[in-house]
């Protein structure tokens, strides 16, 4: 019983630190800050950048950087058809590097762009 008890209680705990967010983002731009458009995919897959798990990246004038703030399934399963493994994708973004790491105060997915070269 006591085993039980233990294993539910872990559990319980558990599965509401996966419920906890380090930082909300905002849901709207700051308008006194730059609004950026960037490359974000899979900073392993796509960009080439050092880890153990797939984690989402920014492109930034050229230089790839982690982004905490939002994880990579935050839009999606990364394996899907334009999920951050498979695709990269654009995204407006607002934050700042620290550490050679993106800290987003806002991020927004952009529409994955149609495919011009089929008719």
């Amino acid at each position: 019983m006591k085993i039980l008890t233990l294993f539910i209680t872990v559990l319980f705990i558990s599965t509401a630190g996966y419920g906890q967010v380090a930082k909300s983002l905002s849901q709207k731009p700051d308008p006194n800050k730059k609004l950026m458009t960037v490359d974000a995919s899979c900073g392993e897959c796509n960009f080439d950048l050092e880890g153990h798990s797939c984690d989402l990246a920014v492109k930034i004038d050229g230089k790839a950087y982690y982004v905490d703030g939002v994880g990579i399934d935050a839009f999606g399963h990364p394996h899907d058809k334009n999920g951050f493994c498979v695709a990269v994708r654009k995204a407006e973004v607002q934050g700042e590097v620290v550490n050679d790491r993106f800290k987003a105060s806002y991020f927004k997915l952009l529409k994955p762009e149609k495919n011009k070269g089929k008719k």
